[in-house]
């Protein structure tokens, strides 16, 4: 979806864009199970709710990044349509955004979960807006690659 026909590049991109997607799901389930408890409860009541708002968030972001990604592998492995991933249903649903004035009170590790799940969101975000660009317009060197080949 990112470019038309397989493509190794593409692949690649999206097994490590998958990899990273679990890895901070593996890191922010580790945290709010542990250490994070311990951090919540010297907050003050306000930044406690805050604090499970924001695991919620994360969580959210990082669900919608991993169904997307499946959605791209799936596509890659021929299971699924291009025109089928492209449905409303299968592109990349809408992550909740974190106010920067409510992180202010929360944990340093909380933050860096929440930063570092915002910015993967976004980088998956920009790829799946490709999808609505024709491809034709997708890419300058696809272009040329394109008139290069039909010139021969």
């Amino acid at each position: 979806m990112i470019a038309e026909g397989p493509s190794t590049i593409r692949r690649k991109l999206i097994d490590s864009l998958y990899v990273e997607a679990m890895v901070l799901a593996d890191e922010t389930r580790g945290y709010f199970d542990h250490l994070g408890r311990e951090e919540r409860e010297t907050l003050c009541a306000l930044d406690r709710v805050a604090f499970s708002c924001e695991s919620l968030k994360i969580t959210t972001r990082l669900m919608h990044i991993i169904a997307w990604l499946l959605t791209q592998r799936a596509v890659d492995a021929g299971e699924l349509s291009t025109h089928d991933a492209c449905a409303p249903g299968r592109r990349l649903g809408v992550g909740p955004e974190t106010n920067p004035a409510v992180m202010q009170g929360l944990p340093e590790q909380a933050i860096a979960l929440i930063q570092a799940s915002q910015d993967l969101y976004r980088r998956v975000a920009r790829l799946d807006s490709a999808v609505d660009v024709p491809a034709d317009l997708a890419s300058p060197a696809r272009r040329m690659l394109d008139r290069l080949a039909g010139a021969f």
